[in-house]
């Protein structure tokens, strides 16, 4: 059986951004895409997301917390123990937003680390403010993602590998705190990808796709989809499977690949 496109979600973020991104609802639903989601709701008109997701019978799966100030080149702020405050401020602002666009789960991006700060100390804040979060979540029915980012694309980020991640959920100790596993980052971080599914798949809440090298859709690099989906589904993922990729050559074209998958 062939897959289908509705067994993915449409990254608005990495998709569709030749037109504007209000625009990239419409365009995720007109080929078939039942599911979205993007990095930050905060500078757009919440009213008019919510809109777009009602009128065109779309679910929004999952945004970012705040990250400080991307522009300038942050990444998050959850290790750096001189900004809690600001952290703790964006999870309830991550919660309102989620109340209104009924959204279930919320990703986190850690960060970069701080300069001249001791491991130990990063830590410690980074496990303080992921309770935090996932505590405030909880209240509310939604799900904390925690992604590692390879340290090539983003060097200094604090998480890079599954294994890390795994530590800070175990450390934690909180029902509702899950891997956002992307396959683009672990490849780039040359991990076993088969072996994170046999042995970290009760632990892995979200997946996101992307081939390595490049960072487009698969079939234009080097990792096996066709069997790593096969073996997701066989481990019991069932959930719809984020495209964070950047098409080759445009949006539309690229989603081509999709019929040459088999589930």
């Amino acid at each position: 059986m062939s897959t289908s496109i509705n067994s993915f979600v449409a990254n608005l973020s990495f998709l569709f951004t030749e037109k504007p991104f209000m625009e990239r609802f419409a365009a995720a639903k007109a080929v078939g895409f039942d599911k979205v989601e993007f990095m930050f709701p905060y500078d757009y008109d919440l009213e008019e997301i919510k809109l777009q997701l009602k009128s065109l019978g779309l679910e929004l799966v999952l945004f970012n917390l705040p990250a400080g100030d991307w522009g300038k080149g942050e990444r998050g702020i959850a290790t750096n123990p001189e900004r809690k405050s600001e952290f703790r401020s964006g999870v309830r602002k991550a919660i309102e937003v989620a109340q209104k666009l009924d959204v279930k789960q919320v990703n986190c991006l850690v960060g970069i680390r701080s300069p001249g700060m001791e491991e130990a100390e990063l830590w410690k804040t980074l496990v303080e403010n992921i309770s935090y979060a996932a505590d405030q979540l909880q209240e509310h029915g939604i799900r904390l993602m925690i992604e590692p980012i390879n340290h090539y694309d983003m060097p200094g980020f604090f998480l890079n590998t599954t294994e890390q991640v795994i530590r800070l959920i175990k450390d934690v100790n909180r029902p509702n705190v899950f891997l956002q596993w992307d396959i683009y980052h672990a490849s780039r971080e040359n991990e076993d990808l088969l072996k994170i599914l046999s042995d970290s798949i009760a632990h892995i809440g979200h997946v996101q796709i992307a081939d390595q090298p490049g960072r487009h859709q698969p079939g234009t690099g080097a990792i096996d989809f066709q069997t790593l989906l096969t073996e997701l589904k066989k481990a019991g993922y069932s959930k719809a499977i984020s495209l964070e990729y950047v098409p080759e050559p445009d949006t539309e074209t690229s989603l081509e690949w999709v019929k040459n998958y088999s589930l």
